[in-house]
């Protein structure tokens, strides 16, 4: 109880005990205004920030830019660990069918030795700080970061620097690596999910960069060599494509000058010819691999979407979170926010799907995953494209009000943590040249009204031929021209 300094502290709490007993026996008349009182001011100094004022206090993000064009941008949360790493313009879309698998290969590279550090006393120094080091390639970027203390960011910066300037690439450990990387495919074929979206780029980017694997093919594995690596790197890590991105606990300027000591020496220009962005045209298409012997079929169906900076990109979003996702494994029942997901539960449509909206730079795959019961296919697509076709004619405001809430809900989610936050600061910085601050996002958001998602959707689903991948016992898929004729609706 809080006491304050009264002339005669005895009656004070004389008085605050009378009180109490007043207002337990209901007899509050007599004490109404001084307890109320007291009680306001008690809720109103313990009550949490609201929402708006939540987002207005993220720390900012600091960004500067070196001589060779390498991007320093970090948030600073004063915590006791931080996340630094570099982000890279470069992945699999940036080679070709002889190379495809060589931005993959070299990230499995990049541990296994500098000129300075032997694996050994490269995996040593990391344990040593109680880091994490980790790399990861997609098909536009590839990543290095490390986990450590605060204390410990100058070390982790020159571990980075290291590896990705100074890796060996020695011949014995390009030998031992195509092993482990032949190993990786092998598990990555037994995820029906990632094998479903290989096929569904396949497809869609049939004869384009962004329709081969990540991991390649594996005669390409078994010839990749030391010159096919040191070509990749020097073509594309050059400093105006790579970001240091850092968060949590971190200082800029700090980070700034570690950058420049470590980093300022990378090269900024090309001797040759600028290497471009290959363009990659979506394909309406289909592509099965049947197999009865499955007990489940594996289902993708996408149309084109859009890229990154395309500002219908938003209005996708909450479009994708309207459809949402679902497994039976949630329970719940016809009473479930999302028309698909409620239809699913009730007639047992499928064991779950996930609607995805995967963007690119200038184009991307906008559409619904599922695992269904072979006898169930051609009614889990039927309800799918009928729900496509009500966004783009009568979706309502009260739904597209749920599914923003719900995507801004999601989306503050996954900046929980060091990690996360320094993954969105280095992607945003490649795809867009800044961080959209949280509150321009909420405010992109709350511009997206049903109107708006009937019209975008109409533009990128209406009458689209779309691009299908299934894996299983498809024989109950729709033919394709079926599929294509479900596309569009005829209404008097």
């Amino acid at each position: 109880m809080v006491l304050s300094v009264v002339a005669s502290r005895t009656a004070f709490i004389s008085q605050r005990l009378t009180e109490d007993v007043f207002h337990i026996t209901s007899n509050f008349a007599q004490v109404a205004p001084c307890t109320a009182v007291f009680i306001n001011k008690r809720w109103q100094s313990a009550r949490a920030a609201t929402y708006k004022q939540t987002i207005l206090n993220v720390p900012e993000t600091r960004v500067t830019s070196l001589d060779n064009g390498i991007r320093v941008a970090t948030e600073d949360s004063g915590i006791p660990t931080c996340t630094v790493g570099l982000w890279i313009d470069a992945g699999s879309r940036f080679e070709n069918e002889r190379n495809n698998g060589v931005a993959h290969f070299l990230e499995h590279m990049a541990f296994k030795g500098t000129k300075t550090r032997s694996q050994t006393d490269l995996e040593l120094e990391v344990e040593n700080m109680g880091a994490h080091l980790n790399a990861y390639t997609s098909r536009e970027q590839t990543v290095y970061y490390a986990k450590c203390f605060q204390k410990d960011l100058p070390k982790a910066v020159d571990i980075l620097s290291d590896i990705i300037q100074n890796s060996l690439l020695g011949e014995q450990e390009i030998e031992r690596e195509r092993g482990v990387i032949l190993r990786e495919m092998q598990e990555v074929e037994t995820n029906l999910q990632e094998v479903v979206f290989d096929h569904l780029h396949a497809t869609a980017y049939q004869g384009t960069a962004l329709g081969r694997t990540i991991l390649g093919p594996t005669q390409n594995i078994q010839s990749i060599n030391r010159n096919d690596l040191l070509e990749y790197i020097g073509t594309h890590y050059k400093g105006p494509r790579i970001v240091l991105a850092a968060a949590g606990g971190v200082n800029h300027d700090e980070l700034v000058q570690l950058a420049g000591k470590h980093f300022g020496g990378m090269s900024a220009g090309y001797e040759g010819e600028i290497p471009v962005l290959p363009t990659c045209r979506f394909t309406g298409s289909e592509i099965r691999v049947r197999d009865d012997s499955m007990p489940l079929a594996h289902v993708a169906i996408a149309v084109e979407g859009c890229g990154w900076q395309d500002p219908d990109n938003i209005a996708l979003m909450v479009a994708n979170t309207l459809i949402g996702s679902w497994d039976r494994s949630y329970g719940g029942g016809a009473n479930h926010a999302s028309p698909l997901a409620a239809a699913a539960a009730e007639a047992g449509l499928c064991h779950s799907f996930q609607s995805f909206n995967t963007c690119y730079t200038d184009t991307g795959l906008w559409g619904l995953y599922f695992v269904s019961d072979k006898m169930s296919i051609e009614d889990m697509l039927h309800n799918v494209q009928g729900e496509w076709m009500r966004l783009c004619s009568s979706v309502t405001e009260f739904e597209v009000r749920r599914a923003k809430n719900l995507l801004k809900t999601n989306m503050l989610l996954q900046l929980d943590g060091s990690t996360p936050i320094a993954e969105d600061i280095g992607r945003q910085m490649l795809c867009y040249g800044r961080r959209i601050p949280l509150p321009e996002l909420e405010a992109r958001i709350e511009a997206v009204d049903a109107k708006v998602v009937r019209e975008v959707c109409t533009k990128y689903i209406y009458d689209k031929c779309p691009a299908v991948a299934a894996v299983g016992p498809t024989e109950q898929l729709p033919d394709y021209n079926r599929v294509r004729s479900s596309m569009y609706w005829l209404r008097l």
